[in-house]
């Protein structure tokens, strides 16, 4: 299983925050048709026009990961049934490797040993699963893995090395297999057993696929691996890697989009999947109960960038119009929420809040950005829209 990352779960269920600040009116210079965004409350947050560090301040390769979420596929890409999003995480470590995306533990020390930099990882079945992180028996999953090590040659041992690790924990049983279209594709199953297992060297990277099903169909089974690898290896060649001495200079908010985003503070910001980073647009899709549905609204309203700071989310659009209407695509696909009151003065704004009146959350569209606030009360998303509308206005 995949560990969903907090940055798409909380897109997709109402997650909560429960600070209150008191604040005054911020400046800010009005265009025409909007609003005086001096005469705002904002409540103590930060809302002035902000830039953070433009490096990664040691975390190059954290945003090498974030960067890598667009080359791995949403498994719907690979197969139209397989829509139930697993969720989508960054691989800072081997530990994460194997302990959180589930690679086998034999590939461990080869890792370690061909200099495994950092990693992406994502998950889905054609079945949502039965309990948090217990997949349904009766489904079909597939876990894409893209590992990335130093150097082309680095891949291919590392490729090689991990295939036979895991061939030789039943060499008596395990049989391998090959796939015309992908001669590099290190493939094998057991007979027995309705699982296949792949490691295939491509540029800089490990692809590694583990694919379940119902039942031992090796017919079956090659197939998925052929639809996945013809998804996921045209993502991976047209993903630019980072030179391997450029990535600690990786900008942090090359986009300004982390700037954008409220938070309640700036001090001590540092990259972070789950917590502070952006992303590209398929980390919204990797984690959606319907991969197709959430694809064809990333598609139609151009989301091409968004970040997650706290428990604040920023979506881009391609235009005001688009993130009006990414914002009426989000509501309409979560389940048990109500529509509550938008804060008083704020444009292209909505509310919402689940069902048990227990979290609230707000929308913001001011232009192409779309500003997603969470609380635990509407006073407090409130505020928090409000502010957030400061910051979008102030930010250009």
């Amino acid at each position: 299983m995949i560990r969903t990352a907090r940055v798409v779960a909380a897109v997709s269920t109402l997650a909560l925050v429960g600070t209150l600040l008191a604040g005054c009116a911020q400046e800010g210079t009005p265009t025409a048709a909007e609003i005086d965004v001096r005469t705002l409350d904002s409540s103590g947050y930060p809302v002035d026009r902000y830039t953070y560090d433009r490096t990664a301040n040691g975390g190059g390769t954290v945003l090498e990961g974030m960067r890598m979420a667009d080359a791995v596929v949403p498994t719907v890409r690979a197969d139209s049934t397989l829509k139930v999003g697993r969720g989508g995480i960054v691989l800072n470590s081997v530990d994460d490797v194997i302990d959180v995306s589930h690679l086998s533990s034999t590939a461990r020390p080869v890792l370690e040993n061909r200099g495994f930099m950092v990693g992406f990882a994502t998950s889905g079945a054609d079945k949502p699963d039965i309990a948090e992180d217990k997949v349904d028996p009766s489904a079909t999953t597939v876990t894409i893995r893209l590992l990335r090590f130093p150097s082309e040659d680095a891949a291919k041992l590392a490729a090689r090395e991990i295939a036979d690790a895991d061939f030789n924990v039943a060499l008596d049983q395990n049989r391998k297999l090959t796939l015309a279209e992908y001669p590099d594709a290190l493939i094998h199953w057991r007979p027995t057993v309705p699982t296949i297992g792949v490691a295939m060297p491509r540029k800089e990277f490990v692809i590694s696929l583990f694919i379940v099903r119902t039942t031992p169909d090796q017919t079956q089974l090659m197939s998925l691996v052929k639809k996945t690898l013809d998804a996921e290896v045209p993502a991976v060649d047209a993903f630019t890697p980072t030179p391997k001495d450029s990535i600690a200079q990786l900008p942090f908010d090359p986009d300004r989009m982390l700037a954008r985003t409220l938070v309640d503070s700036r001090d001590n910001r540092t990259p972070d999947a789950d917590a502070f980073g952006y992303f590209g647009p398929n980390m919204l899709v990797h984690a959606a109960n319907d991969q197709g549905v959430r694809q064809r609204l990333v598609d139609s309203t151009g989301m091409d960038l968004m970040a997650n700071a706290g428990d604040g989310y920023m979506f881009r659009t391609t235009d005001q119009k688009a993130g009006n209407d990414l914002v009426s695509g989000l509501i309409a696909i979560l389940e048990g929420v109500e529509n509550g009151p938008a804060p008083d003065g704020i444009p292209d704004s909505k509310c919402i809040h689940n069902s048990k009146n227990t979290a609230y959350r707000c929308y913001v569209v001011y232009k192409r950005y779309v500003g997603v606030v969470n609380a635990d009360n509407e006073t407090d998303a409130h505020k928090m829209a409000t502010a957030q509308y400061a910051l979008l206005a102030n930010s250009l």
